[in-house]
């Protein structure tokens, strides 16, 4: 065997995508510039595919669909469902013969065809890729992976105008639109997953549509813990400075965890208040047990009217009585001002933005196009950035740092750096003492320094027994914080006994752990 072969890896392994099961085989091979993704999907033999065209138009005659249906996202699965029971009945009669699979395989196939994105339907349903590109119909799409980071698949566009048609079809959904006037579309799938999409001129090579997936359940504090993204220590600082209010910016490199973070910490927030999240682009998810309004901003239409923008949204948050705000991804000024003007209204408010280390976190606010005023700045007391290792694809809480106020008005001002994380070890460090975030719980709860650590120590030992537990699902987490926030000695009798209560032994509305009797 040449040096060659026993340098490529391969990988094989099965997707399923509406009923329809195909095939992955990766191949990275080290003598070539870049590895592959071969996608295998079952064909049609010639009589079954001329059957095929003709049901498609029967279906668009048959099938009704109400207005409602076609743009609201949230119907897009009963949607589907209905396509596939009208399509799987016309089959069956048309052709008796078939067996369950066959007729099974077609509907699918019609589906995804006509509601979704052809084949590229299997690559969303890849738990490991991350990124879905389409560049033009005269490359093949290329994924990241996971594992083996950028691939070229062997999955085609035929024609510019089948991208566009995609890309379309997404903007209806959410009621947005991709013209020759507005080449520029920022949308989300059914599934959560963000769309980026460009067309011709704008995009010179040809028409764009770039996914950015994000997983499919959910992450949850107990599954940063687990693998090492965060620390015990510094999610029970997080917590504590989260249930008293201190808002936070969440910085990162492109991919590097932001927002899974944002959402991570989501479950910190007491049950008991009311979060509105403003966006340009649906990212956040946070769970159903909060009172949670999410708004996303309109676009204008091609006269220029009916824009919503973010400053909008913000002021008529206000009139919500939000206890949270959350103001997604900064990349403007605008969304900066918005961020800053909503602390200063006095509420907690999240927030993520591009930015490698707090302190260049801090200088892209201070700087040009941002330039907010130091004064602005100093009402935001923590900063927490997120660091992705491009090597081996890991992610880590890399720094938590306060915002400590300057002396003068006209200066910028500083970071205290609370916990870092060391590369050597893959361990987060404590490398200060906190002292806004200790002073203000002094200052607004009386607590002292003992009874701070000691608060501190209670969590940890709640976080511990969730990750020991593998209590990981979004709801059962979120409950037995917000448990612990009303009646905090029942759960530290539960954890210290170390019970738990199995699903099949709780009660409706039970907690998923056991309130010491």
């Amino acid at each position: 065997m040449s040096d060659m072969a026993k340098e490529a890896r391969t990988k094989e392994y099965s997707l399923i995508a509406d009923d329809i099961v195909a095939k992955v085989r990766i191949i990275d091979n080290t003598a070539l510039l870049i590895g592959s993704y071969e996608l295998t999907v079952p064909g049609m033999d010639p009589a079954t595919a001329a059957f095929y065209d003709d049901l498609k138009t029967d279906l668009l005659n048959k099938i009704n669909i109400t207005p409602q249906e076609h743009l609201d996202i949230r119907l897009a699965g009963e949607l589907k469902q209905k396509f596939r029971e009208l399509s799987s009945r016309m089959v069956k009669e048309r052709i008796p013969h078939l067996t369950d699979s066959q007729v099974q395989f077609i509907s699918g196939s019609l589906v995804q065809e006509m509601l979704g994105l052809g084949n590229i339907e299997f690559l969303l349903c890849d738990n490991d890729v991350e990124e879905v590109c389409i560049n033009t119909s005269l490359q093949p799409v290329w994924v990241y992976h996971k594992e083996f980071g950028w691939l070229k698949s062997n999955v085609t566009m035929s024609n510019e105008s089948q991208i566009w048609n995609y890309a379309s079809s997404i903007a209806r959904r959410v009621g947005r639109q991709i013209t020759i006037q507005t080449p520029l579309l920022d949308a989300y799938l059914s599934t959560g997953d963000r769309v980026n999409a460009t067309i011709l001129p704008v995009s010179s090579s040809g028409n764009t549509i770039t996914v950015r997936k994000f997983a499919r359940k959910p992450w949850t504090i107990t599954d940063f813990i687990a693998n090492n993204t965060i620390s015990i220590e510094v999610s029970a600082f997080l917590w504590l400075a989260m249930q008293y209010e201190a808002s936070i910016l969440m910085a990162g490199g492109t991919a590097a965890g932001k927002t899974s973070l944002l959402n991570v910490l989501s479950s910190f927030f007491p049950s008991n208040q009311r979060v509105v999240s403003i966006e340009q682009t649906r990212e956040v998810t946070l769970p159903s047990y909060l009172q949670w309004i999410p708004l996303v901003v309109r676009e204008p239409t091609t006269e220029g009217k009916g824009e919503i923008n973010m400053l909008d949204l913000l002021v008529n948050s206000l009139r919500m009585r939000p206890d949270r705000i959350i103001v997604g991804e900064i990349r403007r000024a605008e969304e900066a001002q918005v961020l800053f003007e909503a602390i200063h209204t006095g509420h907690s408010v999240y927030a993520t933005l591009h930015a490698e280390t707090i302190s260049e976190a801090l200088r892209r606010l201070a700087s040009p196009p941002i330039l907010l005023p130091p004064v602005m700045l100093e009402s935001l007391p923590l900063m927490v950035t997120m660091f992705r290792d491009r090597r081996s694809g890991i992610r880590r809480v890399f720094e938590v740092g306060e915002v400590i106020p300057s002396a003068s008005d006209s200066k910028p001002p500083t970071i205290r750096v609370l916990f870092r994380w060391d590369p050597a070890t893959d361990n987060m460090v404590k490398v200060g003492d906190s002292t806004r975030i200790y002073g203000m719980l002094k200052t607004f709860t009386s607590m002292t320094d003992k009874d701070i650590e000691d608060t501190l120590r209670e969590r940890g030992e709640i976080l511990e027994w969730l990750v020991w537990n593998k209590i990981n699902s979004v709801e059962d987490v979120g409950k037995v914080f917000a448990q612990y926030s009303r009646d905090p000695e029942s759960v530290l009798r539960t954890v210290r006994k170390g019970t738990l209560v199995r699903p099949e032994e709780e009660q409706a509305g039970q907690l998923p752990f056991d309130d010491a009797k």
